[in-house]
């Protein structure tokens, strides 16, 4: 009688193009879709897109844990897309934030630097087989980011509408940049320490 043998064949690999993914690269669209509404001032358009991009980048990482889609492209790609959207923000909000003195060029060199290099540190010690993910103070500096972003968006919205919040938005969006900033800062610093002490320790080729 023949003995079945149980079948070797490797299980299917997730396809690249998965849900999350497509989320993803549907994030990269917005941010240009963002950048154009930025260039003319409408503000209303600016908060629903950007509200609609954060969605997607809760949605994808949700779907890709959920269903077990993650791939090197998706870990890869994602917070790539999450630099362009925080960072080109920044950089087209700077006419008009230097216009109106809430934003200075220093500040936006702050974000696109800390984003720049953490990145590539962490792409580094990654290939290097080191564990490097995000802790509390860089989801904290996201959140910053997200919120003065959409405090930014707000004031102007209702310049014409509800004149009498104009001023105390106005405050909390100064205060939401200066949190950003600090928040940016301190997790740059936090991560490039966490780095010297794995290279202390051995922990990177």
């Amino acid at each position: 009688m023949a003995t079945l043998l149980p079948s070797t064949r490797p299980a299917p690999r997730p396809t690249v193009f998965n849900v999350p993914n497509q989320l993803t690269l549907g994030r990269f669209v917005l941010a240009l879709v963002l950048f154009a509404l930025i260039h003319y001032e409408l503000w209303v358009w600016c908060l629903i897109v950007f509200a609609v991009a954060a969605f997607t980048d809760w949605l994808d990482g949700y779907l890709a844990r959920k269903q077990n889609l993650t791939s090197t492209l998706g870990r890869n790609l994602d917070p790539l897309v999450d630099k362009v959207l925080i960072c080109g923000t920044y950089i087209f909000l700077l006419p008009l934030g230097t216009r109106e003195g809430w934003l200075v060029p220093w500040m936006v060199t702050v974000v696109v630097a800390r984003e720049m290099v953490i990145t590539s540190l962490r792409s580094y010690l990654e290939m290097s087989g080191a564990k490097f993910g995000a802790d509390w103070l860089g989801k904290l500096k996201m959140g910053l980011q997200c919120a003065a972003i959409a405090a930014i968006f707000i004031v102007p919205g209702v310049k014409n509408w509800l004149t009498e919040f104009e001023h105390p938005l106005a405050v909390m969006r100064d205060g939401l940049v200066y949190a950003m900033i600090a928040a940016t800062l301190l997790s740059g610093l936090q991560y490039l320490w966490r780095a010297l002490q794995m290279y202390r320790a051995d922990a990177i080729p």
